[in-house]
């Protein structure tokens, strides 16, 4: 996990981006209800929750698009965000880049845009191009590039005027496993440089592998804030039992929530995190369950996410 890699945060060092009691309405819909979390300097932060959780709109609201309803937020210090717009790289949900543009003068354009001299900016983009294996591409236009490449150059014109504090809406959405392998290295190799960088997604593999600490949205809501080593030890735990017998009768003991069949024997039974493996194992003697494994499974953080955030979809089109 990111974490074991992770900068160390200063002590009692300011966060980068600190939200109090931050919510949203529109109209009678309460797209963010009471939220509050912060980013600390240095690290990589995950926004995780289902479509329709409010995670876009929180992030639109980090990036003073649209203004709270309701509760504070500080980015870098300050509490309009605008006032340190050229210090912070975002990368939209939405994408879109100028099809007829080609690379290096895209990711030039951009850097412009946040202040960058445009000899500077040129400068910028030839060596991030070249950095990230698109130096052959700098002279070819958007639509001429695969979709990967193109994402890529994106995400180079959101970073090319180095900002601090780098935040990325579903970075990973409508990329094959090859393009996502290289912006997880990508995020990594931000972060090496010192940058601070907040992503949103659905998909808790990226998050497992690359986040420091995250936070868990449901319907709008926090419902979990922390690294996954705290997670983990916030749910339930699953033990594998392999046996060729029936394991149903350990439904009868109390510290057994739940057994879900696998694949050649293979059983996970869920219990509370602190249960005594013991009488479960008694328990096999006594109903003449033979055991050929037994032993603790670690939840992903897949597990984890459905334990505390639940399964249910909320369609909204605005997150």
């Amino acid at each position: 996990m990111a974490s074991n890699t992770a900068s160390a945060t200063a002590p009692n060092s300011v966060p980068v981006v600190q939200l109090s009691r931050l919510t949203k309405q529109y109209g009678a819909f309460t797209a963010v209800d009471d939220l509050s979390f912060s980013v600390e300097r240095g690290e990589i932060y995950g926004f995780l929750g289902q479509n329709g959780a409010g995670k876009t709109t929180t992030l639109r609201m980090i990036m003073d698009i649209v203004p709270p309803t309701a509760g504070s937020l500080n980015v870098l210090g300050a509490s309009r965000p605008r006032a340190v717009k050229r210090r912070v790289g975002y990368l939209p949900e939405e994408r879109g880049l100028y099809r007829k543009m080609k690379a290096r003068d895209t990711i030039a354009y951009f850097a412009r845009l946040k202040g960058l001299p445009g000899g500077k900016a040129k400068r910028r983009a030839d060596e991030l191009l070249d950095r990230f294996g698109l130096g052959a591409f700098a002279k070819s236009k958007i639509e001429t590039l695969s979709k990967g490449m193109a994402q890529k150059v994106q995400l180079l014109s959101c970073i090319a005027h180095e900002p601090e504090l780098v935040i990325l809406d579903e970075p990973f959405s409508g990329l094959d496993p090859v393009n996502q392998q290289v912006l997880e290295d990508m995020i990594l190799e931000m972060r090496k440089g010192g940058r601070t960088i907040m992503f949103s997604t659905h998909i808790m593999e990226h998050a497992e592998r690359l986040c420091d600490r995250f936070l868990m949205i449901r319907k709008g809501r926090k419902v979990f804030e922390g690294t996954l080593e705290e997670a983990r030890a916030s749910g339930d735990s699953t033990l594998i039992l392999q046996t060729p017998d029936d394991p149903l009768p350990l439904l009868s003991l109390p510290m057994v929530t739940d057994i879900v069949a696998g694949d050649q024997g293979r059983y996970s039974l869920v219990v509370g995190r602190d249960a005594d493996r013991q009488p479960i194992l008694r328990a096999c003697l006594d109903q003449n369950i033979r055991v050929e494994f037994f032993g603790e499974e670690r939840p992903s953080l897949h597990d984890i996410f459905f334990q505390l955030a639940g399964t249910d979809q909320v369609e909204r089109d605005s997150q």
